[in-house]
């Protein structure tokens, strides 16, 4: 008997999910997180697992873990200390940046100061041109004595970019042979070999977070690895990425930028195969945990990707996930501010002191406080039993805050819920906007311990067609790790005018990608492998600043369609921006390539059909919508299909609790999913 183990490590609980490949069964568990010891609470839930259930770490033959070392490492500013090569005259990329401020609203918002500062950024004696013509070879003495420089500067790795190195990697090359031969203690990151793409910014920056984070990330994945050993898991482990794939070890210690969205899209990922398998074309998944609400796009089965997502203050320009991320979870805290009015987050309770009610230590009130607050949590306990709610230990909590601003607890509760769906609020638009989508079309696929107990409130401002809460909320990430498929990304610079003159070549750079993936697959994961190519361009019309990804079918790439290609860009542009100039000339500046090889997928369980009346267990009073209600608790594993319940009502369950408003209703599908939506709707 052989399982599959997914793993997701948050801000307040580590989350199991165990697929048993002979029954098709899948266990779920979660243990509270150890941010003092990172990677404990993996041992702690592998040794739950073989108590409760009886797995056995040596039956795991597959393992998959979501990780948020590489992101915690970057928002923090707690990565190692680096130099920068760069091309002589070309040695204030990271200062020049971009020119767009961080926050447009704010006059005045500044820039971050880069990673690297620019008296640790030393000039290399070489040029390539834009064409990748090598006019100046390296210059060894201009390396030696750059290395000399960061060496003194007490530098720990160093960030190789040069001018053009996207068309021609061998300048780069050469400079990383010369400090591997001369400093070979000194990690190096290349930038062409980190992710070959145009402009300079974005191709140095990229490697430079891949660097800043390489030896803690390395030093957390050998110990990982030595535990699972140690546990006796012989299975190699492997790393969900930031694409919403997974990769092995050895790549995620080289590529490390490529795991630093990891755990934000195990969650995704879990929520696209869910939508896919339950029959939701329309998606948008909303995952609230702890830290942080994140928020995809998933159409069709298909998650949205993007490039320049932002983490902490700075860009990676990678393939991730399109996911907009706002620091308002469960824990974020309330406080107020030198105006004397509330404020909720971005600071986080996390799992460490945690909440109020949590009765871990935590003094100050958080969004979890504020439901509890309001009588809407509180009536189970949570987490698997990890932590109990204590209700009056919230209301003592908000107390000092009531007082202050001269209103109720309660009223000083709900102020607060409402200020963390506001922020979410924002930001959800802004996502719907960027994909230009109309939200009464979307679901919310809410998941994460605090997503099914925020989303109705979320969804009712949005105007969204309902929510969707699954059967195991509050471990969607693990099995979305434990669903991952193998997958990566490949790229081609080629910054062309889409005419006759590419189409003699677009079959040559499509094949060149597809022999890179495939030598890829087989090399990392076996040469038998099934797989898919799935090409895309990014284009734009000839003087537009920047591009536009559009997907392509391999056959316009095989004979050359270059009129089918420029019609695909239109109807993107059309869809995106409401216009289209089917006259004006067309750019590709970068194909790409994803392949993906599938991974076994559990089939989901289907719920026993309703015979009699919804059983209640208890009313509870509860503050909701600026009154007092009556509410019916309801336990979820008392629920069937053909279930209907109406609002106010609270939902509760192992691992999170379900808060539907008035004025929303509740079916329960085949697939035991709460279908929430508006009353007026049906």
């Amino acid at each position: 008997m052989g399982y599959r183990v997914g793993v997701d490590i948050g801000g307040s609980f580590t989350d199991f999910a165990v697929l048993n490949e002979q029954t098709n069964q899948i266990h779920t568990l979660k243990v509270l997180s150890r941010p003092d010891q990172p990677g404990s609470e993996i041992l702690t839930g592998l040794a739950q697992l073989q108590q409760r259930e009886g797995i056995e770490p040596q039956h795991i033959d597959y393992f998959t873990h979501g990780t948020t070392v590489g992101i915690n490492a970057v928002i923090q500013q707690r990565g190692v200390r680096l130099a920068l090569f760069a091309t002589d005259g070309f040695c204030d990329v990271l200062e020049l940046a971009r020119l767009k401020i961080p926050h447009i609203h704010d006059l005045f918002s500044r820039r971050p100061a880069p990673l690297i500062s620019r008296d640790r950024v030393y000039a290399i004696k070489e040029r390539t041109d834009r064409h990748g013509n090598v006019l100046q070879p390296v210059d060894r003495q201009s390396v030696i004595t750059a290395i000399d420089m960061a060496r003194a500067a007490g530098c720990q790795g160093i960030v190789v970019s040069l001018l053009h190195s996207y068309r021609n990697r061998h300048n780069e090359a050469a400079v990383k042979a010369i400090i591997e031969e001369v400093a070979p203690e000194l990690l190096t990151s290349c930038s062409a070999d980190i992710w070959p793409i145009i402009r300079e910014y974005e191709r140095t920056i990229t490697a430079t977070i891949n660097a800043y984070v390489q030896p803690m990330v390395i030093h957390y994945l050998e110990s990982f690895e030595r535990a699972l050993q140690t546990m006796g898991v012989q299975s190699p482990p492997r790393i969900t990425k930031s694409n919403g794939g997974v990769m092995g070890v050895e790549q995620a210690k080289s590529e490390c930028v490529q795991m630093v969205l990891s755990g934000t899209a195990s969650g995704v990922i879990g929520a696209s195969f869910l939508a896919s398998a339950c029959g939701f074309d329309k998606i948008l998944s909303l995952d609230i945990g702890g830290t942080s609400a994140d928020v995809a796009v998933i159409v069709d089965g298909q998650v949205a990707q993007g490039n320049g997502e932002i983490i902490g203050d700075f860009p990676i320009y990678i393939p991730s996930v399109a996911v907009t991320s706002v620091g308002q979870g469960g824990g974020s805290l309330a406080w107020i501010d030198n105006q004397g009015v509330l404020q909720m987050g971005p600071d986080s309770a996390g799992s460490l002191p945690g909440p109020v009610c949590f009765q871990r230590g935590g003094t100050q009130p958080t969004a979890t406080d504020a439901f509890a607050a309001c009588g809407m949590i509180g009536h189970g306990d949570l987490g698997y039993n990890a932590v109990k709610v204590d209700v009056a230990a919230a209301r003592a909590a908000w107390q000092p805050l009531a007082e202050r601003l001269g209103i109720t607890v309660e009223e000083t509760a709900e102020t607060a819920i409402e200020l963390a769906i506001s922020s979410m609020y924002g930001d959800t638009s802004g996502l719907l906007s960027r994909f230009g989508l109309d939200p009464r079309e979307f679901w919310f696929l809410a998941f994460g311990g605090a997503g099914p107990m925020m989303g109705c409130f979320l969804a009712r401002e949005l105007n969204m067609k309902g929510v969707i809460v699954p059967p195991t909320p509050g471990v969607l990430s693990a099995l979305g790790g434990l669903v991952a498929d193998i997958r990566n990304d490949f790229i081609r610079t080629l910054y062309s005018d889409l005419d006759a003159m590419l189409a003699d070549s677009l079959a040559t750079e499509a094949d060149a990608l597809s022999q890179r993936a495939r030598h890829w697959l087989s090399e990392q994961h076996g040469a038998h492998m099934p797989f898919t190519l799935h090409y895309s361009a990014d284009m734009r019309y000839r003087g537009q600043s920047f591009e536009i990804e559009v997907a392509l079918e391999p056959e316009w790439l095989t004979q050359a369609n270059v009129s089918a290609l420029h019609a695909a860009f239109d109807r993107q542009h059309q869809q995106l921006f409401g216009h289209f100039d089917a006259g004006a000339p067309v750019q590709i500046i970068n194909l790409r390539l994803v392949i993906a090889s599938p991974t076994p997928k559990p089939m989901l369980n289907t719920l026993a059909t309703a015979s009699a009346p919804v059983e209640v267990s208890k009313q509870v009073s509860a503050w909701i919508d600026g009154a007092s209600h009556q509410v019916d608790v309801v336990l979820r594993a008392s629920l069937l299909a053909g279930h209907h319940l109406f609002g106010p009502v609270i939902i509760a369950q192992d691992d999170c609790t379900t808060c539907v408003p008035p004025g929303m209703q509740v079916d329960l599908d085949n697939f035991g999913n709460l279908l929430i939506t508006p009353v007026e709707a049906n």
